[in-house]
């Protein structure tokens, strides 16, 4: 325990736990959002980048679950079925990871809340944007913007969301591409952080505290999923998005 207390204080700490339960619920109930929750409501007392470190291993494991919920060969369908889009963005995901200490975290904030935003208010308000199916081209520029955003800040979830939604993917289905596809880039963003040196001797017992109320949250969150149709999946995922962008946005221009 003293070693988790090293860079946190006994509230920080107890804080800290709560905000990884919520995150791993929300995440259970619609397939996304922890890196918006977790970074978001540790970097209200905690730096960004001890935030970020914080997330990474709980990141992996909920995705981990997530992925290989219906199966080792349902996962590999999905992986089969969005490569391009998970080998474009893994790759610029290790890449920009590396810009971590040069960047202005509140221009990345402002970059992902901008259209998470206008993306949720548009389709809340009626207007769908549709694909009628998969596009290499489309996938490569969404890879980029993911891997990117991901990299720097460990939020990669939105255009992936953006994506699948367009698409109109199946909420299982959905469910379980989000987990291969945030699997896959959780490993890279770990690894890519360990050569950042953002996931070190000091932060990682820290982000392994955080793996099991994270976990314990997300198998809540699963049980409201599986209760809920379509069409209200649909709804709570947008709401989250507009909640998450928003709330990126406010973090850019006041912080």
């Amino acid at each position: 325990m003293d070693i988790l207390l090293t860079l946190l204080t006994p509230l920080q700490f107890g804080l800290a736990l709560g905000i990884a339960l919520l995150a791993g619920f929300v995440k259970g109930v619609v397939g996304f959002a922890m890196p918006m929750i977790f970074v978001s409501g540790l970097s209200t007392f905690l730096a960004p980048d001890l935030a970020l470190a914080m997330l990474l291993l709980p990141t992996l494991a909920t995705n981990g679950v997530q992925a290989l919920r219906q199966g080792p060969r349902a996962a590999w369908a999905s992986i089969t079925k969005f490569r391009t889009y998970m080998i474009v963005g893994g790759i610029v995901l290790v890449l920009s990871a590396q810009l971590v200490s040069v960047l202005p975290m509140q221009v990345m904030l402002l970059i992902i809340g901008v259209p998470v935003t206008g993306f949720a208010l548009m389709q809340i308000v009626g207007w769908t944007l549709k694909l009628n199916g998969q596009s290499t081209v489309f996938e490569v520029v969404i890879g980029t913007v993911a891997g990117f955003l991901g990299g720097i800040s460990g939020i990669w979830g939105p255009p992936t969301v953006m994506y699948l939604t367009a698409l109109g993917t199946e909420k299982h289905e959905q469910m379980r591409a989000q987990g291969v596809i945030y699997g896959l880039g959780a490993v890279s963003l770990v690894g890519a952080h360990v050569g950042s040196g953002v996931l070190n001797a000091a932060t990682w017992p820290l982000s392994a505290a955080m793996v099991v109320p994270a976990l314990l949250g997300m198998v809540c969150g699963s049980r409201v999923m599986d209760r809920i149709d379509q069409v209200l999946f649909r709804r709570a995922t947008l709401f989250v998005l507009l909640v998450a962008g928003v709330n990126l946005v406010r973090r850019a221009l006041v912080e």
